[in-house]
Order: C-alpha cells, then structure tokens, then sequence
C-alpha cells in the first residue's frame, strides 16, 4: 500500500486502530536498545573479570566487540544473536539478585536519558487528543507516558504484569486511553524467572491484546516480529470471530524487507479475509509527524506542543533596570535528526584513510564514517565504484540509539554534521568543508551568484579576497608557496540541550590553505575586531537568510544534503524556524 493511503486512511477515523509499538519507539527517544544493553553488560563483566578498562565509546569498534564477544564465548556464555541470550546474560551477572538488576536497567532507561522526538510528542498528542484509545507496546520505559505528560500536561498509566486483570475489564468498560505493557516488570525478572502467578498475568494482558484487536484494526510501528510471544498472540487474533476489523496494517523501514514471521502471519490473516498492508516509511518521526498533520480539528495547544516552535503574538514586560539580566538572542534553531543510514558489507575493512581518500574522490557525493562498520550516505553505485569489488551488499543501519547519544558518538556527530552542512549549502554559492571534525559552510568566490550573499556583505563588505602579501610556507611537504585567500564562513554543529537538538550557527572566516591559518592571526584579528554581540548579531542573521531562504517564522524547512536517493541514501533534516532567546541572570 502507499504511504499516502495509509496516512488517508488512520487520518479519517483514527479511534478505529490500535497501536502496537516496538523498540522504534524507544530508540527514537535515544534510548538504548536490547542489543545495546546486551554489549554493556558484556563489557561490563569483561572489565569486572579481566580488569580492563573498555568505554562506551570502544565497544563500538567491531574489533573490540570480537573480543569481547570471543572471551564471553569461552567463559559457556551463548552464541551471538541465541535466543536465550538476554536472560541468560541477566541470570549470569545478577544471579536472583532481582534489585541489583531493577537499579541496573532503571539506570539504562531512566526518564533523564528520554530525548522525546517530534514522533514520539505527535503520539503522545494522538493519545492526549483522545484519537488514540488502545496502545499496546513491547518495551517497559516511560516513552509515552512521558510523551503525553510532556504535550498535554496529563499523567498516564500503563497496565502491566502486577495490574493485567484490571486490564480487560478497563477495556470492556472503554476506559480510554488504553495502554498496556506486554512485557510487564520484565526489567525486573526474566521469563524465565517469572512465577506461576506472574505468568498467569501475562496471559491475561494477552486476553486483553487479543479483545482490543476484535474491536479495532492494528498498526504495528517501530516492531520487528522477531519476539516469538507477540507474535503469537497475532496469531491467536486470528483464531478469533472478528479479527482486525479494520485491518491490519505494519510499518517497515524503507529498503527493509517483510521479515519471515510477519509473511506467515499475514497469509493466515488473509485466508480469514483480514486486510493485510505492508507499509514502508521513512522513521517513526516522520510517520507520526505526517499522521499528526494530517488529522483534522487538532487542539491548537497540543499542535503546538508537538511543533514546538509557532508563531505567536507575545506581550513581554520590559525588565526594571537592576532585577534582570539581558534577553540575549541564541544562535541555534531547533533540527531533527535522521535515524537510518547505510552500512556497507565489505570483504576486507579498510582505514580512515582509505574512507577519507573515497570520500574525497567522490566529490562531495559521498558522506563516510567508520564504526563497527564503514557507514554512508550517498549512491550505493558510487560506493561501489570506488571501493572497487570490496563492496559484498549495503544493510540499512539503524543509528537511532547513537544519534540519542551523540555526545558518547563523536564519530557520528561528525559524520551527521557533515551530511547537515552539504544539505544547507545545495543550490547556494557556498561549499562545505570540514576541518578537525568541524564543518564549515563558506562562501563560493567562483560562484556566479555572488547575489545571493547580499546580507553577509552589508555588513562586512567583501566576504572574500586575497590576503595581500601573505604566502603559505615552503616545506618539504608543501615545496610550492601559494597565496593564501579568505573567505566569510560560518561553522555549523549540532547540540543537545533539554532533550532537544539545536543547529548552531558560528560565524567565522576560512582561510585557503588551511595551513595558513596561523600565519595570519593579525589579519583575523583586525577582521574580527568590531564583532561584538550587535554586530554578531546581525551577522547571524544574515547568514540564516542565506542558508533558509524563504522560510518564515514557525514553519519547518525540510533539507536533504543530495538531489536524488531514497532515505537511506539521502537522509531528511528538519529545522523548525524560530528565534530563541534567553535571560542573562545577574550575579
């Protein structure tokens, strides 16, 4: 089915489907995943048993986790990937010591480490708007309920193991909005250390699941059917008089496949005449986001709790001289972030070295990093071209628990940079360029639309030029002088500040070569001399009308850093247009 239709169709009656949600949901609010909390645990009894020291950071490296993954192996832990893997992992390192485990786990998902994502507040605005009834989700943190709290002011909560009975009977009685852990307290026991009668319980939330899908159609989000008991319970729905009334309906990534499991259950659903759909979407943030929009009648304080930033009239009391601080404006701008790229298989690992050389050959059609493996943005065909036979197949990355993390994911943080600075420079005569894992977007002296640069040179004047007398130094890696030129810039990064990514915008001046730099202090100085906070200022400005031209204030601008390309190649940005500021407190 399309996309489109899709969102046509939950658009125009809404109450009519529940919701089941996966661990997308929760990695769209930066939280780790199992598989993350699996690698800590096992780097976490490497260092305890071997008296090492492995960072957060370090279990990335795929030579790292080999490792790891080989001495766990040694000491009768199981195979990668076993299905047994996750409680076994819990019953090794906690034994029955279910308070150490709780502490643990809370620590991992605790509400501190909750970045909610546009996706998550639109959903949380469904439910808050009462146009979501019934939400049934896999994981155990407090995403929604935080999600609604954040964007309605109202407290949620969800049945779980210790309250399963009283879940049915709040569905029989419509006792809206509905939201049930499947999984229950499994954060504090695993299944396989559940008693009799927390098992009973959980066959109770399941009687509950099975109801609501004889009363509603089923959208399954951010879910990879890999969990043998949900699906399951799909199963048993099938068994039942009134299956999925009004469909069932599953979302996968784009470029993604319909797993296995997902195929068996939807040829048993269509011989009992269920409507089946299979839907490719780009994120869960872009899904939600979409969704939200399209709903008609949407309470105006709520739309503005899941855009976050709108234009509005305001009547703000000037300050009395001596009680506050100044009202200073901030550089940056609200940006979401994509969560998907491409991994590529290679037959043999290559360097930085070599990412960097393909990188450069591919001007400016590729964007590369190095992790576990070589990730990418770009033309799978140009990869492919370059990395010349090393290239086995391209595997969709999911990097959204990284992107939650960025300040732990250096490596990321620069490659997304960099992936946001050659979107905002298309079709303007500025170029990216990237200098010690920093990304500068500056502007194009061979451009012939010098026009375009209007608002940068009423204020400085020129905004670029020639740096009279000032020739780079001969070396024996560098044996030719040339001149060295500047040029008006501004540098570009991204920031996490109260669960939200910020754009910030840095005016600054590029030196060619970059060599040179610092053998030109005393030019950069008197260039940067009278840059105080007016004319910074101004100069901000100046530089977000070039690189958001035509965006008016509260609307989002939609960049993507190609022409072409689906999104795993071609990743989405969303920067919301406002002005923020904030009180300069007096000592």
């Amino acid at each position: 089915m399309d996309y489109g239709k899709l969102i046509g169709i939950v658009s125009e009656r809404p109450r009519n489907f529940a919701w089941l949600l996966g661990a997308g949901t929760s990695r769209s609010a930066g939280l780790p995943t199992a598989t993350d909390i699996l690698w800590d645990l096992k780097r976490r009894y490497y260092c305890r048993e071997e008296n090492q020291e492995v960072t957060q950071q370090d279990i990335q490296n795929g030579a790292v986790r080999s490792k790891i993954q080989a001495y766990m192996i040694s000491k009768g832990f199981p195979a990668l990937w076993a299905d047994n893997e996750y409680s076994i992992y819990f019953e090794r390192i906690f034994g029955d010591d279910y308070e150490r485990q709780s502490a643990y786990l809370s620590a991992m998902l605790s509400e501190k480490r909750v970045a909610l994502s546009v996706g998550c507040r639109a959903l949380g605005a469904l439910i808050a708007a009462e146009q979501t009834r019934a939400i049934f989700t896999t994981n155990f943190d407090t995403v929604v309920e935080k999600a609604v709290a954040e964007v309605s002011g109202k407290s949620m909560s969800a049945f779980h193991l210790e309250g399963s009975y009283a879940a049915s009977d709040a569905l029989d009685n419509e006792q809206y909005p509905l939201y049930v852990k499947l999984h229950g307290d499994f954060r504090y026991r695993s299944i396989k250390n559940l008693t009799a009668d927390l098992a009973s319980q959980n066959v109770e939330l399941g009687r509950c699941f099975i109801n609501a899908c004889n009363r509603f159609g089923l959208i399954v989000t951010g879910y990879s059917g890999r969990d043998a008991s949900v699906m399951e319970l799909l199963k048993s729905v099938l068994q039942t008089s009134n299956p999925f009334p009004h469909g069932l309906y599953w979302t996968g990534l784009t470029k993604s496949y319909i797993p296995a499991p997902v195929k068996e259950l939807f040829e048993v659903a269509e011989k009992r005449g269920v409507k089946t759909h299979y839907i490719t979407i780009e994120t869960f943030d872009a899904f939600l986001l979409r969704l939200w929009r399209n709903i008609p009648n949407k309470p105006t304080a709520l739309n503005a709790k899941v855009r976050k930033t709108q234009y509005a009239a305001v009547n703000i009391p000037v300050p009395t001289p001596l009680t506050s601080g100044k009202a200073l404006r901030i550089n940056a701008v609200p940006v979401s972030l994509p969560t998907h790229c491409l991994a590529l298989q290679l037959k043999s690992m290559v360097d930085w070295a070599a990412i960097q050389d393909a990188e450069q050959a591919s001007l400016d059609e590729l964007i590369l990093t190095k992790a576990e493996s070589v990730l990418m943005w770009g033309k799978r065909s140009v990869a492919e071209a370059l990395f010349k036979g090393n290239v086995v197949d391209f595997k969709l990355e999911d990097i959204s628990a990284q992107v939650g993390d960025l300040k732990n994911h250096l490596y990321l943080k620069a490659f997304i940079e960099k992936a946001l600075g050659r979107a905002l420079v298309r079709n303007k005569p500025l170029l990216c360029r990237n200098a010690y894992h920093r990304t500068f977007l500056v502007a194009d002296r061979f451009s012939k639309d010098q026009a375009k640069l209007a608002s940068v040179s009423k204020i400085v004047g020129s905004v670029h030029g020639e740096i009279r007398g000032a020739l780079t130094v001969v070396s024996d890696k560098h044996p030719r002088q040339d001149q060295v030129s500047w040029a008006e810039a501004v540098q570009i990064s991204v920031e996490e500040k109260n669960g939200q990514y910020w754009l910030i915008l840095d005016p600054d001046i590029w030196i060619w070569p970059r060599r040179a730099k610092r053998d030109v202090t005393e030019f950069l100085d008197g260039r940067r001399g009278d840059r105080f906070n007016a004319k910074t200022d101004h100069l901000t400005s100046a530089w977000s009308q070039i690189l958001f031209e035509g965006a008016t204030q509260g609307s989002i601008v939609e960049l993507k850093p190609f022409g072409e390309g689906d999104e795993s190649e071609n990743p989405t940005f969303q920067i919301e247009m406002g002005t923020t500021f904030s009180r300069q407190r007096r000592a």
